[in-house]
Protein backbone atom coordinates (compact mmCIF):
# COMPACT_ATOMS: atom_id res chain seq x y z
CA UNK A 1 0.00 0.00 0.00
CA UNK A 2 1.28 3.62 -0.88
CA UNK A 3 2.55 5.11 2.60
CA UNK A 4 1.23 8.36 2.36
CA UNK A 5 -2.33 7.31 0.70
CA UNK A 6 -5.21 9.79 1.79
CA UNK A 7 -2.46 12.51 3.11
CA UNK A 8 -1.97 16.01 2.00
CA UNK A 9 1.01 17.61 1.58
CA UNK A 10 2.53 21.02 1.03
CA UNK A 11 6.21 21.29 -0.25
CA UNK A 12 7.34 24.81 -0.63
CA UNK A 13 9.71 25.23 -3.17
CA UNK A 14 8.87 22.50 -4.82
CA UNK A 15 9.36 23.82 -8.58
CA UNK A 16 12.52 22.01 -8.85
CA UNK A 17 15.60 20.28 -7.34
CA UNK A 18 14.80 18.84 -4.21
CA UNK A 19 11.14 20.11 -3.79
CA UNK A 20 10.26 19.06 -7.23
CA UNK A 21 12.03 15.15 -6.63
CA UNK A 22 9.79 15.36 -3.05
CA UNK A 23 6.53 16.00 -4.74
CA UNK A 24 7.19 13.61 -7.40
CA UNK A 25 7.89 10.66 -4.51
CA UNK A 26 4.70 12.25 -2.41
CA UNK A 27 2.45 11.41 -5.61
CA UNK A 28 3.98 8.54 -5.97
CA UNK A 29 3.26 7.38 -2.63
CA UNK A 30 -0.64 8.48 -3.18
CA UNK A 31 -0.45 11.54 -1.37
CA UNK A 32 -2.51 14.82 -2.65
CA UNK A 33 0.49 17.60 -3.31
CA UNK A 34 0.31 21.18 -3.22
CA UNK A 35 3.49 22.94 -4.41
CA UNK A 36 5.06 26.28 -4.37
CA UNK A 37 7.60 28.09 -6.34
CA UNK A 38 8.50 31.70 -6.92
CA UNK A 39 8.66 31.42 -11.08
CA UNK A 40 5.65 30.83 -12.92
CA UNK A 41 7.59 29.70 -15.55
CA UNK A 42 9.00 27.04 -13.16
CA UNK A 43 6.30 26.32 -11.41
CA UNK A 44 4.16 26.04 -14.35
CA UNK A 45 6.42 23.18 -15.94
CA UNK A 46 6.50 21.64 -12.59
CA UNK A 47 2.55 21.28 -12.33
CA UNK A 48 2.50 20.03 -15.60
CA UNK A 49 4.96 17.11 -15.37
CA UNK A 50 3.86 15.81 -11.83
CA UNK A 51 -0.08 15.74 -13.48
CA UNK A 52 -3.57 16.28 -11.77
CA UNK A 53 -2.91 15.29 -8.21
CA UNK A 54 -1.01 18.64 -7.49
CA UNK A 55 -1.55 21.97 -6.98
CA UNK A 56 1.02 24.78 -7.57
CA UNK A 57 0.59 28.70 -6.48
CA UNK A 58 3.31 31.40 -7.11
CA UNK A 59 3.90 32.02 -3.80
CA UNK A 60 6.95 33.92 -1.78
CA UNK A 61 7.35 32.54 1.70
CA UNK A 62 9.53 35.37 2.74
CA UNK A 63 5.96 37.40 1.93
CA UNK A 64 3.63 36.56 4.40
CA UNK A 65 0.42 37.48 2.57
CA UNK A 66 1.32 35.33 -0.13
CA UNK A 67 1.40 32.44 2.36
CA UNK A 68 -2.06 33.47 3.63
CA UNK A 69 -3.34 33.22 0.34
CA UNK A 70 -1.52 30.30 -0.82
CA UNK A 71 -3.15 28.46 2.65
CA UNK A 72 -6.48 29.62 1.30
CA UNK A 73 -6.49 27.31 -1.66
CA UNK A 74 -5.07 24.41 0.44
CA UNK A 75 -7.66 24.72 3.41
CA UNK A 76 -10.25 25.24 0.04
CA UNK A 77 -9.50 22.15 -1.49
CA UNK A 78 -8.68 20.16 0.67
CA UNK A 79 -9.22 21.45 4.20
CA UNK A 80 -6.24 19.72 5.79
CA UNK A 81 -2.38 19.52 5.68
CA UNK A 82 -0.64 15.89 6.81
CA UNK A 83 2.59 16.82 5.74
CA UNK A 84 4.21 20.27 5.80
CA UNK A 85 7.84 20.10 3.90
CA UNK A 86 9.34 23.79 4.31
CA UNK A 87 11.71 23.37 2.10
CA UNK A 88 12.43 26.96 0.25
CA UNK A 89 15.24 27.70 0.47
CA UNK A 90 18.84 30.23 -1.46
CA UNK A 91 21.97 29.81 -1.08
CA UNK A 92 24.49 32.65 -2.25
CA UNK A 93 28.12 32.16 -2.15
CA UNK A 94 30.29 35.40 -0.30
CA UNK A 95 33.35 35.03 1.48
CA UNK A 96 34.04 36.83 4.29
CA UNK A 97 35.30 40.55 3.25
CA UNK A 98 32.28 40.41 0.55
CA UNK A 99 29.20 39.84 2.93
CA UNK A 100 26.90 42.68 1.58
CA UNK A 101 23.55 43.86 3.90
CA UNK A 102 21.16 42.68 0.87
CA UNK A 103 22.91 39.04 0.62
CA UNK A 104 22.26 38.89 4.41
CA UNK A 105 18.84 39.95 3.96
CA UNK A 106 17.62 37.68 1.12
CA UNK A 107 19.09 34.99 2.86
CA UNK A 108 17.49 35.10 6.24
CA UNK A 109 14.03 36.15 4.64
CA UNK A 110 13.77 33.50 2.53
CA UNK A 111 15.04 30.62 4.63
CA UNK A 112 14.87 31.58 8.35
CA UNK A 113 11.71 34.04 8.33
CA UNK A 114 10.34 32.11 5.49
CA UNK A 115 10.43 28.98 7.42
CA UNK A 116 8.77 30.20 10.76
CA UNK A 117 6.12 31.37 8.13
CA UNK A 118 5.14 28.89 6.73
CA UNK A 119 5.18 26.30 9.87
CA UNK A 120 3.16 29.18 12.08
CA UNK A 121 0.47 30.23 9.38
CA UNK A 122 0.11 26.73 8.43
CA UNK A 123 -0.89 25.70 12.32
CA UNK A 124 -4.90 26.08 11.80
CA UNK A 125 -4.77 23.52 8.96
CA UNK A 126 -2.06 20.80 10.90
CA UNK A 127 -3.60 17.65 11.10
CA UNK A 128 -4.03 15.41 14.32
CA UNK A 129 -0.45 13.71 14.50
CA UNK A 130 0.54 15.94 11.22
CA UNK A 131 4.32 15.57 10.20
CA UNK A 132 6.44 18.67 9.49
CA UNK A 133 9.77 18.57 7.63
CA UNK A 134 12.15 20.69 7.57
CA UNK A 135 15.25 21.57 4.71
CA UNK A 136 18.13 22.25 6.79
CA UNK A 137 21.77 21.77 5.02
CA UNK A 138 25.29 20.01 5.89
CA UNK A 139 25.99 24.04 5.82
CA UNK A 140 24.55 24.37 8.99
CA UNK A 141 27.07 22.26 10.55
CA UNK A 142 30.18 22.35 8.41
CA UNK A 143 29.98 25.65 5.93
CA UNK A 144 32.40 25.40 2.81
CA UNK A 145 34.37 28.71 2.22
CA UNK A 146 32.04 31.38 0.83
CA UNK A 147 28.67 29.49 2.58
CA UNK A 148 29.24 30.80 5.97
CA UNK A 149 25.93 33.13 5.97
CA UNK A 150 23.89 30.62 4.31
CA UNK A 151 25.30 27.98 7.22
CA UNK A 152 24.42 30.15 9.68
CA UNK A 153 20.75 30.28 8.58
CA UNK A 154 20.38 26.65 8.14
CA UNK A 155 22.19 26.14 11.95
CA UNK A 156 18.87 28.33 12.76
CA UNK A 157 16.49 26.09 10.97
CA UNK A 158 17.84 23.56 13.39
CA UNK A 159 17.10 25.07 16.49
CA UNK A 160 13.96 25.77 15.55
CA UNK A 161 13.28 22.37 14.71
CA UNK A 162 14.68 21.80 18.80
CA UNK A 163 12.01 24.26 20.08
CA UNK A 164 9.22 23.09 18.17
CA UNK A 165 9.44 19.38 18.67
CA UNK A 166 8.38 20.68 22.37
CA UNK A 167 4.91 21.82 21.36
CA UNK A 168 4.12 18.56 19.52
CA UNK A 169 2.07 17.31 22.66
CA UNK A 170 -0.38 20.67 22.65
CA UNK A 171 0.12 21.16 19.13
CA UNK A 172 -0.49 17.62 17.49
CA UNK A 173 2.40 17.71 15.40
CA UNK A 174 5.99 16.80 14.94
CA UNK A 175 8.66 18.18 13.54
CA UNK A 176 12.17 17.41 12.01
CA UNK A 177 15.24 18.12 9.77
CA UNK A 178 16.71 16.76 6.77
CA UNK A 179 20.11 17.73 5.78
CA UNK A 180 21.42 17.38 2.35
CA UNK A 181 24.70 17.48 1.53
CA UNK A 182 25.81 18.44 -1.64
CA UNK A 183 23.41 17.62 -4.33
CA UNK A 184 22.93 17.53 -8.14
CA UNK A 185 20.04 19.76 -8.36
CA UNK A 186 19.71 23.02 -10.71
CA UNK A 187 20.88 25.40 -8.33
CA UNK A 188 23.97 23.95 -7.53
CA UNK A 189 24.91 23.34 -10.87
CA UNK A 190 24.25 27.03 -11.79
CA UNK A 191 26.16 27.97 -9.17
CA UNK A 192 29.47 26.36 -9.53
CA UNK A 193 31.77 25.38 -12.11
CA UNK A 194 32.76 22.13 -12.86
CA UNK A 195 36.05 21.61 -11.62
CA UNK A 196 34.33 22.90 -8.20
CA UNK A 197 31.84 20.23 -8.43
CA UNK A 198 34.55 17.63 -9.23
CA UNK A 199 36.42 18.96 -5.49
CA UNK A 200 33.13 18.84 -3.42
CA UNK A 201 32.34 15.57 -4.60
CA UNK A 202 35.88 14.07 -3.60
CA UNK A 203 34.94 15.35 -0.20
CA UNK A 204 32.28 13.33 0.04
CA UNK A 205 33.18 9.85 1.71
CA UNK A 206 31.12 7.89 -0.82
CA UNK A 207 32.80 9.53 -3.96
CA UNK A 208 29.88 11.62 -5.51
CA UNK A 209 26.83 13.99 -5.03
CA UNK A 210 23.36 13.02 -3.72
CA UNK A 211 20.61 12.81 -6.26
CA UNK A 212 17.66 14.74 -5.74
CA UNK A 213 15.20 11.33 -5.39
CA UNK A 214 17.73 10.04 -2.53
CA UNK A 215 16.95 13.55 -0.31
CA UNK A 216 12.87 13.02 -1.50
CA UNK A 217 13.46 9.00 0.42
CA UNK A 218 14.54 10.72 3.25
CA UNK A 219 11.87 13.05 3.35
CA UNK A 220 9.10 10.41 2.19
CA UNK A 221 10.33 8.01 5.34
CA UNK A 222 9.57 11.41 7.78
CA UNK A 223 6.17 12.22 6.17
CA UNK A 224 5.52 8.66 6.11
CA UNK A 225 3.66 6.60 9.13
CA UNK A 226 7.04 4.60 9.69
CA UNK A 227 8.74 7.68 11.29
CA UNK A 228 5.49 8.34 13.98
CA UNK A 229 7.94 8.45 16.83
CA UNK A 230 10.59 10.37 15.26
CA UNK A 231 10.69 14.05 16.85
CA UNK A 232 13.17 16.72 16.60
CA UNK A 233 16.33 14.57 14.69
CA UNK A 234 17.90 16.11 12.48
CA UNK A 235 18.25 13.61 9.11
CA UNK A 236 21.60 13.85 7.33
CA UNK A 237 21.58 12.79 3.78
CA UNK A 238 25.60 14.17 2.86
CA UNK A 239 26.62 10.85 1.95
CA UNK A 240 29.25 11.22 5.28
CA UNK A 241 30.06 14.70 4.32
CA UNK A 242 29.38 16.11 7.54
CA UNK A 243 29.50 13.03 9.61
CA UNK A 244 33.88 11.81 9.34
Amino acid sequence: MAVLADKVAVVTGGSTGIGFATARAFLEEGARVFITGRRKDALDAAVAELGPAVTGVVCDVSVPSELDAFYETVRDQAGRIDVLVANAGIGIVAPLGEVTEDLIDSIFAVNVKGTIFTVQQALPLLGANASVILTGSTAGTRPDRGLEVYGASKAAIRNLARGWALSSRTRGFRVNVVSPGGTRTPGLLDLVTPEMLKQAEGAVPLGRLAEPEEIAAVTTFLASDASSYVNGAEFFADGGYAQV
